[in-house]
């Protein structure tokens, strides 16, 4: 598992390399009312800029959540 400081995903991370990784996240954005996906296809830019689109009220949590559901769902 990585640490709180060497986390998987950050707010850089583009969305297209998330959901090409991480498929699982997907389900987990929407699920938080982010749409990362739309007309069949992964948004084409970060995940900072997609949580702000979506006007994530509190945006360090969720990332720390995602990376956290990736932890539980990925291992390497």
């Amino acid at each position: 598992m990585a640490e709180k400081n060497e986390r998987k995903i950050t707010f850089e991370t583009d969305v297209e390399d998330l959901a090409l990784k991480y498929p699982k996240s997907v389900h987990f954005l929407t699920a938080n009312n982010v749409r990362c996906i739309r007309c069949g296809e992964p948004l084409w830019c970060s995940v900072g800029e997609l949580f702000e689109m979506d006007h994530v009220e509190n945006p360090e949590k969720l990332l720390s959540e995602l990376n956290d559901f990736i932890d539980e769902n990925y291992s390497e």
